[in-house]
């Protein structure tokens, strides 16, 4: 496991947290940037699972 996908997975559970919270207080704006965390996260997380997969296939066996 690599720092992106580290990175991405906690961002991406930061963003649920915020979401939901935001959810349960009726905060849209709140809800909003749990919502974009969320998707920043995932997409870090893919960063980092792709660069995972080149680090394998590159490697000389």
């Amino acid at each position: 496991m690599n720092k992106d996908q580290v990175k991405g997975t906690l961002e991406k559970a930061k963003g649920q947290v915020k979401e939901g919270v935001g959810k349960a207080v009726g905060n849209e704006k709140l809800q909003t940037e749990g919502a974009a965390d969320k998707a920043a996260g995932a997409v870090q997380k893919k960063v980092g699972d792709v660069k995972e997969a080149a680090k394998t296939l590159t490697k000389k066996p």
